[in-house]
């Protein structure tokens, strides 16, 4: 059977202190007075993330890296709705290496130079994966709002995720259902240049630093999640053979991490390439010292 101890996942593949990469594109057309249209953006990216472990969680495991690729498809309308769809290969894995893909809608309104807003909507669907821990959260609500009049604009982001995970046995039932409920405190700092190497091109440089505060009840793929913590908090109550097994574990609302993080958008025509880097050191769990990870996104917009 599969236990769910502690495991948090901050990241991930596209979001950074609470925003997309595709936002942060966004922001950098709303700056240059290009978004003016609706599009399609086809995209393929890149990250190495201390989230994958094995496929139950191991406290006494060291956290490890993982590479993956991540394609993507995102429609965007001109009036700020969009909905897209993605997969994600672990490479170097023995079992289902296509172990999650990602449905998302949502809304971002970009178009005010004071501020940037949005709210978005994910469905998670997960295979068997051997590197990956089964996790009940597959539905995800996030939303966030910075402040862009001042040189240092500051800005928060809320990210709730929720869930069920049942299986059954001949001899054991297993039910798991649960939240997680994060705060994400940033401040940053856009740097935009045009026409770098020719006319056509701009480039967005930016760096941040983000407190994130907590529950850390389960391993999860939300938005707001880049690190891995691990905690021996539990309650396990233990049933005779043939009855459901109960699992509790919980952990207190709390300062979760503070990160670094340095992005970076390179716009040409129609494409994009937006590497980014982020170095972060855990506040709870059991592995403190300072991680890092990379990311890089190529897009091609139509």
């Amino acid at each position: 059977m599969r236990i769910f101890l502690t495991c948090l996942l901050l990241f991930c593949s596209f979001f950074a202190n609470g925003q997309s990469l595709a936002e942060l594109e966004k922001q950098l057309d709303s700056l240059l007075n290009k978004q003016q249209k609706s599009e399609v953006v086809a995209a393929l990216s890149y990250g190495n993330n201390p989230a994958y472990g094995s496929k139950t969680v191991n406290l006494d495991a060291p956290i490890i890296m993982k590479a993956y690729l991540s394609p993507s498809l995102t429609w965007y309308h001109k009036s700020g709705f969009f909905a897209g769809a993605g997969g994600y290969c672990l490479l170097n894995t023995d079992q289902n290496h296509w172990f999650e893909w990602d449905f998302t809608g949502g809304y971002d309104y970009t178009k005010n130079r004071n501020f940037v807003t949005g709210i978005s909507y994910t469905r998670y669907l997960f295979a068997d994966s051997t590197d990956v821990p089964a996790t009940p959260i597959k539905n995800e609500i996030f939303s966030y709002f910075y402040y862009r009049k001042w040189w240092l604009q500051p800005g928060v982001g809320l990210d709730y995720g929720w869930g069920a995970y049942s299986s059954n046995t001949p001899r054991l039932k297993e039910h798991v259902s649960g939240s997680d409920f994060n705060v994400i405190a940033t401040v940053r700092h856009p740097f935009v240049f045009d026409g770098v190497l020719c006319s056509r091109d701009a480039l967005l440089l930016q760096p941040s630093l983000s407190l994130t505060l907590g529950t850390a009840n389960y391993y999860s793929q939300l938005a707001a999640f880049r690190y891995v913590t691990r905690s021996p908090k539990m309650k396990l109550d233990k049933m005779r053979p043939g009855k459901i097994l109960n699992f509790e574990d919980h952990t207190d609302f709390e300062a979760r991490a503070v990160d670094c993080t340095v992005n970076v958008s390179y716009l040409f025509n129609q494409f994009t390439f937006s590497p980014a880097l982020t170095v972060f050191k855990p506040l709870t769990g059991t592995d403190l010292h300072l991680m890092g990870y990379f990311t890089a996104r190529l897009a091609y917009s139509f």
